[in-house]
């Protein structure tokens, strides 16, 4: 069972870098890695690139024409996939060499179409550290499984669970292709994107494996895209539009549970609320009112 790695690229190159030497580092080697960069501005990328893939049949190499954007180059990665099974990692992150054995190991399960194994969060530097936000995504993952090293979810009890906090390390995830393949990104999303994929698999009666082995190293920036769309308020436009289609979407399927998180969103309106000081010190007023609207209304 082939394993897809793909890694949609577009930023820091000594970060690219250390992802793409970690993933080949990887003590199993049964993978097919595939970088599809999305313009990047350094003329010595393509010499990198097509380096890799002369020195490992397993590397494919490609340059977009035109940025994509995330989502675009999200989607042209689908597109790309050939196995059974793909990560789509993110071009800062770093795979630990358990990874791939780790994955392959929680897909035997046949039922299994999405996996989340255990993740600890670097710094810029790449320490590892534990911001509030992860403490509280650990807190919410556990709260669903419980002590288990290994759990099994589905249905409704996921659902409400991600849609009271995310709590998906969306390049660590690990799907099922012909479940992504069947939903892909929906198009309207750049931030929510990867949450809004596993609800649709799971609406659907996809399964998730939840792996308390540690795999996979998250980066967090103080600076990333979604922060800075957060301080002006677009991230939380585009997760309210995401949580009413689930309302909409929990309701016809009778998950009243799961359709209550989703209108009250909780974990995202306190999120807002916590960045109104860095908002106001900032002098962003547009994106105040924003952060402030989405706070305090259901």
């Amino acid at each position: 069972m082939t394993i897809d790695v793909m890694l949609p690229y577009y930023g820091d190159v000594a970060m690219m870098k250390a992802a793409v030497d970690s993933v080949l580092a990887q003590d199993d080697k049964d993978f097919r890695f595939t970088i599809v960069d999305d313009g990047y501005p350094d003329e010595s990328l393509p010499e990198y690139f097509n380096g890799l893939v002369s020195s490992d049949e397993r590397v494919r190499y490609y340059r977009n024409e035109q940025n994509l954007g995330a989502n675009g180059n999200y989607k042209k990665c689908i597109g790309l996939v050939e196995h059974e099974i793909v990560v789509i990692m993110g071009a800062d992150d770093i795979m630990l060499p358990n990874y791939i054995s780790t994955v392959r190991k929680a897909f035997e399960d046949p039922t299994v179409s999405i996996v989340q194994p255990g993740v600890e969060v670097i710094d810029e530097n790449g320490a590892v550290y534990e911001p509030l936000g992860d403490k509280v995504k650990s807190f919410l993952r556990h709260r669903l499984v419980g002590k288990a090293s290994e759990a099994i979810v589905s249905d409704e009890a996921i659902a409400e669970s991600l849609l009271v906090g995310d709590w998906l390390y969306f390049p660590s995830v690990a799907w099922r292709a012909d479940a992504v393949k069947t939903h892909d990104f929906r198009p309207q999303y750049n931030v929510v994107q990867d949450l809004a994929l596993a609800i649709d698999i799971i609406l659907h009666g996809g399964r998730m494996a939840v792996l308390d082995t540690v795999c996979f190293q998250y980066r967090r920036h103080r600076e990333s895209d979604s922060s800075v769309r957060a301080l002006d308020g677009r991230r939380f436009a585009e997760e309210r539009a995401f949580f009413d289609e689930c309302v909409r979407d929990f309701t016809a399927r009778g998950w009243k549970d799961a359709a209550r998180a989703a209108r009250w969103h909780l974990t995202s309106r306190l999120n807002a609320a916590s960045l109104t000081p860095k908002v106001i010190s900032k002098g962003m007023w547009p994106g105040l009112r924003k952060l402030a609207a989405h706070a305090v209304r259901p």
